[in-house]
């Protein structure tokens, strides 16, 4: 899997919790590791390890896992960063802990474009779980179709950074056969420096998720269409599964 420039450069990588602060998703997956009672915590695609840092309560065991060195390296120096252990690597890198519950947040599953890739991650992730165990993870519901509001006008916002002011939008590039690849602006008006990082996502629908889901040995328990766990809709943005190994 070849990592985005957004995930990569150390500039960017700066003003990844600018971007993604601290929100309703937070609260849920707090809420879910406390429902379940969870103790053994892994966080797969960790970045900045924002939420990873809160569910390191307590005498829980959290692991963060990112493939970012430097997503990793910002994670390490923030408060409370002790409290976890932060292991650099994809899947393959979880091992067989027997944990309580997996998380993959901030629409991490969408970056798995191949089938093959993502189907490899679920059947790393189903053992790194112990019986009984849960994997939690929220992807975009294609049929809110968000990448079509992607664009200058309804994306820009002026911001201030570790760089000074800056100007930022997203513009879609292109969209087909359940891929939708865009483009990040990023502009230091101090200096006029133009960033612009390339990315793409894969947009599975609750169909296929929850098939592959069954097929990697995951029981679906519940699929929420927002943070309050009300049912997915066609007008839902999100889609929240929590999915238990068999």
């Amino acid at each position: 899997m070849k990592l985005d420039q957004h995930y990569t450069d150390p500039c960017l990588v700066e003003l990844y919790d600018i971007d993604n602060p601290r929100g309703a998703d937070t609260d849920f997956y707090v809420q879910l590791a406390a429902d379940l009672a969870a103790h053994r915590i892994l966080d797969l695609g960790c970045g900045t390890g924002l939420l990873t840092r809160e569910l390191a309560v307590s005498d829980r065991q959290v692991v963060g896992v990112d493939p970012s060195s430097a997503m990793l390296a910002v994670a390490r120096r923030q408060t409370d960063a002790d409290r976890v252990q932060w292991v650099e690597g994809d899947a393959s890198a979880l091992g067989t802990p027997e944990a309580d519950l997996v998380v993959m947040t901030g629409n991490v599953a969408q970056v798995f474009l191949d089938d093959a890739e993502w189907a490899a991650t679920l059947r790393a992730i189903h053992a790194a779980l112990r019986s009984g165990g849960h994997l939690a993870f929220e992807s975009r519901n294609p049929d809110d179709r968000a990448w079509e509001r992607w664009n200058r006008d309804a994306t820009f916002e002026r911001i201030e950074s570790p760089y000074g002011p800056m100007e930022c939008w997203l513009e879609l590039v292109g969209a087909g056969n359940g891929r939708v690849r865009f483009e990040g602006h990023n502009v230091f008006t101090g200096t006029g420096e133009l960033v612009v990082a390339s990315s793409e996502l894969r947009f599975r629908s609750l169909a296929e998720l929850t098939d592959s889901l069954n097929n990697a040995g995951f029981t679906v328990e519940q699929v929420y269409g927002d943070w309050n766990r009300r049912p997915v809709s066609s007008t839902s943005r999100v889609m929240v599964f929590v999915a238990r190994r068999g």
